[in-house]
């Protein structure tokens, strides 16, 4: 029997074990085991790249922009869906444990740190979908078979919990897995943004401690003590030692020495290594690679407040577009059945809230909109977040608007021939 045999059959075994409760088939686990996989997702291990402020405000925006976008449920003709079990799980409560901006804000915090975010699906023994559960990357692994042809190859996730040390299998329709922009070979799992930039991030840590220091040294460089004669190993140890000791005493200013020791600081100039230039490249690189704008990262050299909304939109085409376009893939695929699917019902993130301008930018716009009767007032009062008025479903346009072919019949008589009055 090979491994792969065993695994499924691990796999299989487990699974039986999982939809075993009161003494009958439930498809589905304990809400115990629900509770160990979700409490024990982040084990306390965040990463030493989170204290790199740039990398932590990359990781903000991004993970903050796709919390706060609504998904909805819709039809081909852009109709929302409100009675499907999804509509409730995406909208109101995903897990007994967050709200839909929390979900989505830490699946996408994973996706980017950790190249992986995964939420197992809990479904019922009726096949209806209980809650999804974000679980903590770094203890899922895939196991893929490893089989000649390539088509055959299937695999399975499997998640160990940190605390309680259970081993479950998963099958990939029960597991919703959002990659990072760039794959392994595999294209089964996401590299993370930090193991890119591995070396850029590591001399932006090293930056950050040397300013840290520089701070706790009341930005004094280091100091050269002169004497004359000749001292021991130990001697000068001790020396030092009494000297900063004296120095660190009640955030003193001065220090004492001995007769014919001189104490001559180090010159310090920032400027002269270019250390901020140097800083502000770095931190432009790693916001590059999350396909952030420098306005982001409070970069203002080459914005200003007219080029927001036009950043913004930059911002949304660049770099949300491909992620939202990620999520609501995945969502599609894992939580619509296949016949739901071909009757046209996808879901949509609403990226209009993210791309509202200042209020006179806004009432432009709806006003154009209604005008040209692509909106009707009530759709316009939706995104006011305004009750709707009678009669306002009604979409308007002007009514001297004619076709193209029928430019030029007002002002023909019934005979065929131009109008007296026009022609006077």
């Amino acid at each position: 029997m090979d491994l792969f045999t065993k695994l499924k059959n691990t796999f299989t075994a487990a699974r039986q074990a999982w939809n075993l409760a009161d003494g009958k088939p439930v498809n589905t686990f304990k809400m115990s085991d629900i509770i160990d996989l979700f409490s024990s997702r982040g084990g306390g291990e965040y990463g030493d790249d989170l204290g790199d402020l740039t990398y932590l405000t990359c990781l903000k925006v991004l993970s903050e922009s796709i919390g706060k976008i609504p998904v909805y449920l819709m039809t081909d003709d852009k109709q929302r869906v409100s009675d499907h079990e999804t509509s409730y799980i995406l909208n109101v409560r995903p897990n007994q444990y967050q709200t839909p901006a929390q979900f989505f804000t830490y699946l996408e915090y994973c996706r980017n740190h950790y190249g992986n975010a995964f939420s197992f699906v809990n479904r019922l023994a009726n096949g209806n979908i209980e809650g999804l559960y974000p679980l903590y990357p770094q203890a899922v692994q895939i196991w893929i078979n490893n089989t000649d042809k390539f088509t055959d190859r299937a695999f399975y996730y499997s998640y160990t919990d940190t605390r309680s040390g259970k081993l479950y299998w998963i099958s990939p329709e029960d597991m919703l897995h959002f990659k990072s922009w760039i794959t392994e070979s595999d294209g089964l799992s996401g590299r993370s943004v930090r193991s890119i930039l591995a070396s850029t991030l590591l001399g932006a840590k090293a930056s950050s401690k040397y300013l840290n220091e520089l701070y706790t040294n009341g930005m004094v460089a280091n100091l050269v003590i002169n004497y004359v004669g000749d001292l021991n190993q130990e001697a000068q140890d001790m020396l030092l030692e009494t000297i900063e000791k004296q120095a660190r005493m009640k955030n003193r200013k001065m220090i004492t020495l001995p007769a014919d020791f001189k104490a001559q600081p180090l010159d310090l100039k920032l400027t002269d290594s270019q250390f901020v230039e140097l800083r502000r490249l770095t931190s432009l690189q790693v916001a590059a690679a999350f396909g952030i704008n420098p306005d982001h990262i409070n970069d203002y050299s080459k914005s200003s407040y007219a080029s927001s909304a036009m950043q913004n939109l930059s911002f949304y085409i660049n770099t949300l577009l491909y992620n939202v376009s990620c999520y609501e893939q995945e969502l599609r695929r894992k939580l619509l059945t296949r016949k739901e699917i071909e009757q046209g019902l996808k879901f949509k993130f609403n990226v209009a809230v993210i791309l509202r301008g200042d209020p006179t930018q806004q009432a432009d716009v709806l006003q154009k909109l209604v005008q040209a009767g692509i909106y009707s007032v009530n759709d316009a009062l939706a995104l006011l977040d305004r009750p709707p008025c009678n009669n306002g479903d009604v979409h308007m346009v002007n009514g001297s608007y004619v076709r193209l072919e029928n430019i030029g019949e007002a002002y023909k008589t019934n005979g065929g021939e131009e109008n007296a009055e026009s022609k006077e």
